[in-house]
Protein backbone atom coordinates (compact mmCIF):
# COMPACT_ATOMS: atom_id res chain seq x y z
CA UNK A 1 0.00 0.00 0.00
CA UNK A 2 1.44 3.37 -1.05
CA UNK A 3 0.33 6.49 0.82
CA UNK A 4 0.96 9.99 -0.46
CA UNK A 5 0.08 13.27 1.30
CA UNK A 6 0.72 16.82 0.12
CA UNK A 7 -0.12 20.29 1.38
CA UNK A 8 -1.93 22.51 -1.06
CA UNK A 9 -2.88 26.19 -0.91
CA UNK A 10 -6.03 26.97 -2.88
CA UNK A 11 -6.81 30.61 -3.72
CA UNK A 12 -10.26 31.97 -2.87
CA UNK A 13 -12.41 34.05 -5.17
CA UNK A 14 -12.87 36.60 -2.40
CA UNK A 15 -11.87 36.85 1.27
CA UNK A 16 -13.83 34.65 3.67
CA UNK A 17 -14.32 36.18 7.10
CA UNK A 18 -15.48 34.90 10.47
CA UNK A 19 -15.19 36.42 13.94
CA UNK A 20 -11.65 35.01 14.42
CA UNK A 21 -10.24 36.44 11.19
CA UNK A 22 -10.27 36.40 7.40
CA UNK A 23 -8.67 33.97 4.96
CA UNK A 24 -7.78 34.41 1.30
CA UNK A 25 -6.78 30.79 0.65
CA UNK A 26 -7.78 27.32 1.75
CA UNK A 27 -4.88 25.37 3.23
CA UNK A 28 -5.62 21.69 2.71
CA UNK A 29 -3.94 18.32 2.68
CA UNK A 30 -4.68 15.95 -0.17
CA UNK A 31 -3.99 12.23 0.11
CA UNK A 32 -3.90 9.23 -2.15
CA UNK A 33 -3.67 5.55 -1.25
CA UNK A 34 -2.71 3.05 -3.94
CA UNK A 35 -3.03 -0.71 -3.66
CA UNK A 36 -2.51 -3.15 -6.53
CA UNK A 37 -2.76 -0.37 -9.08
CA UNK A 38 -5.99 1.13 -7.70
CA UNK A 39 -5.95 4.58 -6.07
CA UNK A 40 -8.33 6.31 -3.68
CA UNK A 41 -8.27 10.02 -2.92
CA UNK A 42 -9.10 12.25 0.03
CA UNK A 43 -8.81 15.81 1.24
CA UNK A 44 -9.07 17.55 4.60
CA UNK A 45 -8.51 20.95 6.20
CA UNK A 46 -6.33 21.17 9.32
CA UNK A 47 -8.34 23.08 11.92
CA UNK A 48 -6.23 25.99 13.21
CA UNK A 49 -8.78 26.58 16.00
CA UNK A 50 -7.42 23.38 17.57
CA UNK A 51 -3.75 23.93 16.71
CA UNK A 52 -3.69 21.75 13.59
CA UNK A 53 -1.43 22.62 10.62
CA UNK A 54 -0.77 21.08 7.23
CA UNK A 55 2.82 20.26 8.22
CA UNK A 56 1.80 18.54 11.45
CA UNK A 57 -0.96 16.61 9.67
CA UNK A 58 1.44 15.31 7.03
CA UNK A 59 3.89 14.35 9.77
CA UNK A 60 1.13 12.32 11.43
CA UNK A 61 0.47 10.52 8.17
CA UNK A 62 4.18 9.84 7.64
CA UNK A 63 4.39 8.14 11.04
CA UNK A 64 1.89 5.41 10.16
CA UNK A 65 2.78 1.76 9.54
CA UNK A 66 2.98 0.43 6.00
CA UNK A 67 -0.48 -1.17 6.14
CA UNK A 68 -3.68 -0.01 7.86
CA UNK A 69 -7.42 0.13 7.31
CA UNK A 70 -10.19 2.51 8.37
CA UNK A 71 -10.73 0.78 11.71
CA UNK A 72 -6.99 0.80 12.39
CA UNK A 73 -6.96 4.58 11.88
CA UNK A 74 -9.29 5.10 14.82
CA UNK A 75 -6.51 3.92 17.10
CA UNK A 76 -3.51 5.14 15.11
CA UNK A 77 -4.46 8.82 14.76
CA UNK A 78 -6.47 11.28 16.84
CA UNK A 79 -9.64 12.81 15.46
CA UNK A 80 -8.69 15.57 13.05
CA UNK A 81 -7.73 16.42 9.49
CA UNK A 82 -5.01 13.80 8.97
CA UNK A 83 -7.34 10.96 9.88
CA UNK A 84 -10.15 12.47 7.81
CA UNK A 85 -8.02 12.69 4.65
CA UNK A 86 -6.89 9.07 4.96
CA UNK A 87 -10.33 7.79 5.88
CA UNK A 88 -11.76 9.43 2.75
CA UNK A 89 -9.01 7.95 0.57
CA UNK A 90 -9.66 4.49 2.01
CA UNK A 91 -13.42 4.72 1.40
CA UNK A 92 -12.70 5.77 -2.20
CA UNK A 93 -10.17 2.95 -2.60
CA UNK A 94 -12.56 0.35 -1.19
CA UNK A 95 -15.29 1.55 -3.53
CA UNK A 96 -13.06 1.14 -6.57
CA UNK A 97 -11.73 -2.23 -5.44
CA UNK A 98 -15.19 -3.63 -4.72
CA UNK A 99 -16.90 -2.03 -7.72
CA UNK A 100 -19.54 -0.64 -5.36
CA UNK A 101 -20.25 3.03 -4.55
CA UNK A 102 -19.40 4.24 -1.06
CA UNK A 103 -23.03 4.87 -0.22
CA UNK A 104 -23.69 1.14 -0.56
CA UNK A 105 -20.57 0.21 1.41
CA UNK A 106 -21.75 2.52 4.21
CA UNK A 107 -25.26 1.05 4.24
CA UNK A 108 -26.93 4.23 2.95
CA UNK A 109 -29.80 4.63 0.54
CA UNK A 110 -28.88 6.11 -2.84
CA UNK A 111 -27.96 9.78 -2.20
CA UNK A 112 -30.46 12.42 -3.22
CA UNK A 113 -29.75 16.07 -4.04
CA UNK A 114 -29.58 18.35 -1.01
CA UNK A 115 -31.12 21.81 -0.86
CA UNK A 116 -28.23 24.22 -1.31
CA UNK A 117 -27.40 26.63 1.49
CA UNK A 118 -25.15 29.64 1.12
CA UNK A 119 -22.82 31.30 3.64
CA UNK A 120 -22.48 35.07 3.82
CA UNK A 121 -19.05 35.59 5.36
CA UNK A 122 -18.17 38.39 7.77
CA UNK A 123 -17.24 41.60 5.97
CA UNK A 124 -18.59 45.14 6.00
CA UNK A 125 -22.36 45.52 6.07
CA UNK A 126 -22.73 46.68 2.47
CA UNK A 127 -20.78 43.71 1.12
CA UNK A 128 -22.69 41.22 3.27
CA UNK A 129 -26.06 42.66 2.29
CA UNK A 130 -25.13 42.65 -1.39
CA UNK A 131 -23.96 39.04 -1.12
CA UNK A 132 -27.22 38.00 0.54
CA UNK A 133 -29.29 39.82 -2.09
CA UNK A 134 -27.38 38.07 -4.87
CA UNK A 135 -28.20 34.69 -3.30
CA UNK A 136 -31.69 35.53 -2.05
CA UNK A 137 -33.23 32.65 -3.99
CA UNK A 138 -31.37 29.88 -2.14
CA UNK A 139 -33.41 28.03 0.45
CA UNK A 140 -31.07 28.68 3.39
CA UNK A 141 -28.60 31.46 4.15
CA UNK A 142 -26.04 31.20 6.94
CA UNK A 143 -24.79 34.59 8.14
CA UNK A 144 -21.42 34.86 9.81
CA UNK A 145 -21.62 37.31 12.73
CA UNK A 146 -19.26 38.65 15.37
CA UNK A 147 -18.63 42.05 13.79
CA UNK A 148 -19.20 45.60 14.96
CA UNK A 149 -22.96 45.87 14.25
CA UNK A 150 -24.51 42.43 14.05
CA UNK A 151 -28.04 43.68 14.69
CA UNK A 152 -27.93 45.88 11.60
CA UNK A 153 -26.38 43.10 9.51
CA UNK A 154 -29.14 40.63 10.32
CA UNK A 155 -31.91 43.19 9.77
CA UNK A 156 -30.55 44.28 6.39
CA UNK A 157 -29.93 40.72 5.22
CA UNK A 158 -33.50 39.80 6.13
CA UNK A 159 -34.69 42.68 3.94
CA UNK A 160 -32.35 41.62 1.13
CA UNK A 161 -33.49 37.99 1.28
CA UNK A 162 -37.06 38.09 2.61
CA UNK A 163 -37.96 34.52 1.67
CA UNK A 164 -34.76 32.67 2.64
CA UNK A 165 -34.49 30.69 5.83
CA UNK A 166 -31.81 32.29 8.02
CA UNK A 167 -29.33 30.86 10.48
CA UNK A 168 -26.48 32.78 12.09
CA UNK A 169 -23.02 31.54 13.04
CA UNK A 170 -21.05 33.63 15.53
CA UNK A 171 -17.94 31.42 15.78
CA UNK A 172 -17.57 32.20 19.52
CA UNK A 173 -17.71 35.95 18.81
CA UNK A 174 -20.21 37.17 21.44
CA UNK A 175 -20.35 37.34 25.21
CA UNK A 176 -23.51 36.52 27.13
CA UNK A 177 -24.55 40.16 27.48
CA UNK A 178 -24.42 40.79 23.73
CA UNK A 179 -26.23 37.56 23.02
CA UNK A 180 -29.07 38.58 25.34
CA UNK A 181 -29.35 41.92 23.50
CA UNK A 182 -29.37 40.14 20.12
CA UNK A 183 -32.18 37.71 20.93
CA UNK A 184 -35.05 40.13 20.11
CA UNK A 185 -33.36 41.01 16.81
CA UNK A 186 -32.91 37.35 15.91
CA UNK A 187 -36.54 36.59 16.74
CA UNK A 188 -37.81 39.59 14.76
CA UNK A 189 -35.80 38.57 11.69
CA UNK A 190 -36.99 34.97 11.94
CA UNK A 191 -33.58 33.41 12.49
CA UNK A 192 -34.20 29.71 13.07
CA UNK A 193 -30.84 28.53 14.45
CA UNK A 194 -27.94 30.21 16.29
CA UNK A 195 -24.58 28.50 15.91
CA UNK A 196 -21.82 28.79 18.55
CA UNK A 197 -22.66 32.22 20.01
CA UNK A 198 -20.18 32.11 22.91
CA UNK A 199 -16.65 30.81 23.41
CA UNK A 200 -16.75 27.09 24.10
CA UNK A 201 -15.52 27.55 27.68
CA UNK A 202 -18.66 29.58 28.45
CA UNK A 203 -21.21 26.94 27.45
CA UNK A 204 -22.53 26.75 31.00
CA UNK A 205 -23.94 30.28 30.59
CA UNK A 206 -26.10 29.12 27.70
CA UNK A 207 -27.88 26.57 29.85
CA UNK A 208 -29.23 29.43 31.99
CA UNK A 209 -30.28 31.62 29.03
CA UNK A 210 -33.90 31.86 27.94
CA UNK A 211 -33.50 31.83 24.17
CA UNK A 212 -36.50 30.70 22.07
CA UNK A 213 -34.22 29.90 19.11
CA UNK A 214 -32.39 26.54 19.08
CA UNK A 215 -28.62 26.67 19.61
CA UNK A 216 -26.09 24.63 17.65
CA UNK A 217 -22.64 23.62 18.95
CA UNK A 218 -19.71 23.83 16.55
CA UNK A 219 -16.42 24.80 18.18
CA UNK A 220 -17.74 23.32 21.43
CA UNK A 221 -17.87 19.91 19.75
CA UNK A 222 -14.11 19.57 19.60
CA UNK A 223 -12.14 16.79 17.88
CA UNK A 224 -12.47 13.62 19.92
CA UNK A 225 -15.02 15.17 22.31
CA UNK A 226 -18.03 13.35 23.70
CA UNK A 227 -21.55 14.66 23.16
CA UNK A 228 -22.61 14.29 26.78
CA UNK A 229 -21.20 17.71 27.66
CA UNK A 230 -23.30 19.53 25.06
CA UNK A 231 -26.95 18.65 25.49
CA UNK A 232 -27.45 20.89 28.54
CA UNK A 233 -26.62 23.96 26.44
CA UNK A 234 -27.39 22.98 22.85
CA UNK A 235 -30.12 21.19 20.94
CA UNK A 236 -28.10 20.81 17.71
CA UNK A 237 -24.53 19.87 16.89
CA UNK A 238 -22.48 20.69 13.79
CA UNK A 239 -20.63 17.54 12.71
CA UNK A 240 -17.67 18.16 10.42
CA UNK A 241 -15.51 15.40 9.03
CA UNK A 242 -12.37 17.39 9.83
CA UNK A 243 -13.32 17.37 13.53
CA UNK A 244 -14.69 13.83 13.71
CA UNK A 245 -11.68 12.48 11.84
CA UNK A 246 -13.42 11.09 8.78
CA UNK A 247 -16.70 9.69 7.54
CA UNK A 248 -16.23 6.48 9.54
CA UNK A 249 -16.19 8.26 12.90
CA UNK A 250 -18.61 11.00 11.80
CA UNK A 251 -21.24 8.32 11.23
CA UNK A 252 -20.75 7.22 14.83
CA UNK A 253 -21.01 10.85 15.98
CA UNK A 254 -24.26 11.31 14.07
CA UNK A 255 -25.76 8.19 15.60
CA UNK A 256 -24.65 9.30 19.06
CA UNK A 257 -26.23 12.72 18.52
CA UNK A 258 -29.51 11.16 17.50
CA UNK A 259 -29.44 8.86 20.52
CA UNK A 260 -29.16 11.92 22.76
CA UNK A 261 -31.98 13.73 21.00
CA UNK A 262 -29.75 16.31 19.33
CA UNK A 263 -30.47 17.73 15.90
CA UNK A 264 -27.63 17.54 13.40
CA UNK A 265 -26.01 19.96 11.00
CA UNK A 266 -23.34 18.59 8.67
CA UNK A 267 -20.85 21.35 7.93
CA UNK A 268 -17.55 21.84 6.18
CA UNK A 269 -14.49 24.00 6.01
CA UNK A 270 -13.51 26.11 3.01
CA UNK A 271 -12.13 23.36 0.79
CA UNK A 272 -12.40 21.74 -2.60
CA UNK A 273 -15.18 19.46 -3.80
CA UNK A 274 -13.01 16.45 -2.92
CA UNK A 275 -13.44 17.25 0.79
CA UNK A 276 -17.15 18.02 0.40
CA UNK A 277 -18.13 14.77 -1.33
CA UNK A 278 -17.86 12.49 1.75
CA UNK A 279 -19.73 15.06 3.85
CA UNK A 280 -22.48 15.08 1.22
CA UNK A 281 -23.15 11.43 2.07
CA UNK A 282 -23.37 12.19 5.79
CA UNK A 283 -25.68 15.13 5.06
CA UNK A 284 -28.26 12.68 3.73
CA UNK A 285 -29.11 11.99 7.38
CA UNK A 286 -28.89 15.55 8.73
CA UNK A 287 -31.41 18.26 9.57
CA UNK A 288 -29.19 20.97 8.07
CA UNK A 289 -26.37 20.76 5.54
CA UNK A 290 -23.83 23.55 5.16
CA UNK A 291 -21.62 22.33 2.33
CA UNK A 292 -20.85 25.36 0.18
CA UNK A 293 -17.13 25.62 1.04
CA UNK A 294 -16.10 24.67 -2.49
CA UNK A 295 -17.90 27.70 -3.94
CA UNK A 296 -15.24 29.99 -2.48
CA UNK A 297 -12.41 28.49 -4.54
CA UNK A 298 -10.99 30.17 -7.61
CA UNK A 299 -10.09 26.74 -9.05
CA UNK A 300 -11.83 23.52 -8.05
CA UNK A 301 -11.43 20.00 -9.45
CA UNK A 302 -12.23 19.11 -13.04
CA UNK A 303 -15.37 17.32 -11.83
CA UNK A 304 -16.61 19.48 -8.96
CA UNK A 305 -19.71 19.25 -6.81
CA UNK A 306 -22.74 20.23 -8.86
CA UNK A 307 -25.37 22.85 -8.02
CA UNK A 308 -28.49 22.66 -10.16
CA UNK A 309 -31.83 24.38 -9.57
CA UNK A 310 -30.83 25.18 -6.00
CA UNK A 311 -29.80 21.62 -5.12
CA UNK A 312 -26.35 20.15 -4.46
CA UNK A 313 -25.23 16.83 -5.89
CA UNK A 314 -21.97 14.92 -6.01
CA UNK A 315 -20.46 13.85 -9.34
CA UNK A 316 -19.70 10.16 -9.67
CA UNK A 317 -16.37 10.97 -11.36
CA UNK A 318 -14.98 12.76 -8.29
CA UNK A 319 -15.09 10.46 -5.26
CA UNK A 320 -16.79 7.39 -3.89
CA UNK A 321 -17.76 5.56 -7.05
CA UNK A 322 -16.04 2.78 -9.01
CA UNK A 323 -14.80 3.81 -12.43
CA UNK A 324 -17.39 1.68 -14.21
CA UNK A 325 -20.44 3.17 -12.47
Amino acid sequence: MKVRAIAKSMRLIKPFGISRGTKTSAEVIQTSITRDGVTGFGEAVPYSRYGQTTAASIAQISSLPAEFNRQDLLGLLPAGAARNALDAALWDLESKEAGVPVWKLAGFQRPVPQAMGYTVSLRDIAEMTSDAKEHANVSLIKVKLGGSDDAKVVAEIRQAAPNARLIVDVNEGWDISLFEKMIPVLVATQVELVEQPLPSNQDDQLARLACPIPLCADESFQPGAELESLDQSYSFVNIKLDKSGGLTSALADLNAARARGLGVMVGCMVSSSLAIAPAFLLAQQADYSDLDGFLSLANDHENPMRVQDGFLNSPEELWGYPASS
